[in-house]
C-alpha cells in the first residue's frame, strides 16, 4: 500500500517561447525604424578631423563626388543656391550653413558655398568624420641629431 502523496510538489514554470517571439519582433522593428530615421542622407565620404565642434544645423548643403549640390536631398544648381538657401535662414537667431562635401570635391565648390553663406551673413561649418584612434604604436630610433 502506497501511502505517500501521489502528487509531488509541482513547480510553476513560465513559458518563455512567446516572449522570444515578441523580443525578436521588437528588435526587427527598431532596426527598420533606425535605418529610416534620417531619410535626408546623401552618401558622402567626408574628410577626417580631430575637432568635436557641433553646431545647430539650420541648413545642410551637400556636395557629392560628381559636384552636384544638394539642400537636404534636393539637387540645386550652384547658380540658384543663394535663392534656395535664403528661405531657410529667415528669422534665425544664429543662421548656420553646414557643408557636407565629399573628399573628392574640389575646394572651389566648397568656397562657392562659403561665399553664398557670407552673402547671406550665415556662419559656415564643415562636416567631417572623426579620426579613428591608432590601434598600435610604433617607435623608431633616429641616428644623429633630431631637428
Amino acid at each position: 500500500m502506497n501511502l505517500r502523496n501521489r502528487y509531488k510538489e509541482q513547480h510553476a514554470e513560465v513559458g518563455t517561447g512567446s516572449l522570444n517571439d515578441i523580443l525578436f519582433i521588437l528588435l526587427l522593428f527598431f532596426l527598420i525604424v533606425s535605418t529610416l530615421a534620417n531619410p535626408n542622407v546623401i552618401k558622402l565620404a567626408l574628410p577626417n578631423a580631430s575637432g568635436k565642434d557641433e553646431s545647430k544645423q539650420t541648413v545642410v548643403v551637400s556636395i557629392d563626388a560628381n559636384n552636384i549640390f544638394y539642400i537636404g536631398t534636393n539637387a540645386v544648381p550652384i547658380d540658384s543656391l543663394k535663392a534656395a538657401v535664403a528661405p531657410f535662414l529667415i528669422e534665425q537667431q544664429d543662421p548656420t550653413i553646414v557643408i557636407n562635401a565629399d573628399k573628392a570635391v574640389a575646394w572651389e565648390n566648397v568656397v562657392k558655398v562659403m561665399n553664398v553663406a557670407k552673402a547671406l551673413k550665415a556662419k559656415v561649418v564643415a562636416a567631417t568624420s572623426p579620426i579613428a584612434p591608432a590601434t598600435s604604436t610604433t617607435t623608431t630610433s633616429v641616428d644623429g641629431p633630431v631637428l
